[in-house]
């Protein structure tokens, strides 16, 4: 008898070790699925060239402390107040990293709509980046794409700091290839 539960148990534990790997894969493909990749218009590791029709080259600039990065600013885009694209100039030279937008809506409203859209496609965020009084709010959510790559979205709304950009906006990182133009 004892040793017919023991045959069971060990039964049971296959078939639910077998049953979480399962879900696990099945998880994981569609994480990497869902990795955005774009917003506004302009892609991650894409040849910055591809969008000089869209964004002002005569503006590029090193990021502080990140001098291998060096960012332009977008000309007009439907929806948005301004951004800048920034793109690797050594491991990968002109393929995008980041991309920051500004919302041409600064309202809370339209935050809370983007926010409901955000978490409807990615699901809930990972982390919150804002203040506990709200003056930022900030979510961010991270994944890893079908190259294994960190990607992180965060979508904010600020209403009173000064050191961030006032209203809406949204960042799109993929964080592997900047960090391998920082190690360049």
């Amino acid at each position: 008898m004892m040793n017919t539960l023991k045959c069971k148990e060990v039964y049971m534990i296959k078939v639910l070790s077998f049953v979480f790997t399962l879900f696990f894969f099945i998880a994981a493909g569609i994480a990497f699925a869902d990795a955005p990749q774009q917003v506004g218009g302009f892609v991650l590791n894409q040849d910055i060239k591809k969008f000089e029709d869209r964004v002002i080259m005569d503006t590029a600039l090193p990021v502080r402390y990140a001098e291998n990065i060096e960012e332009v600013e977008i000309k007009f885009t439907q929806g948005f107040k301004s951004g800048l694209i920034a793109y690797g100039t050594c491991d990968q030279p002109g393929h995008i990293v980041r991309i920051k937008l500004k919302y041409a809506d600064s309202s809370k409203k339209f935050y809370k709509d983007l926010l409901k859209r955000f978490k409807k496609r990615f699901g809930e965020p990972d982390e919150y980046r804002g203040d506990p009084f709200k003056i930022v709010d900030a979510w961010k959510w991270s994944f890893v794409d079908a190259q294994n790559h960190r990607i992180s979205l965060i979508l904010q709304h600020n209403t009173k700091d000064e050191q961030e950009k006032m209203g809406n906006s949204v960042k799109l990182t993929n964080t592997t290839l900047m960090e391998k133009d920082l190690l360049c």
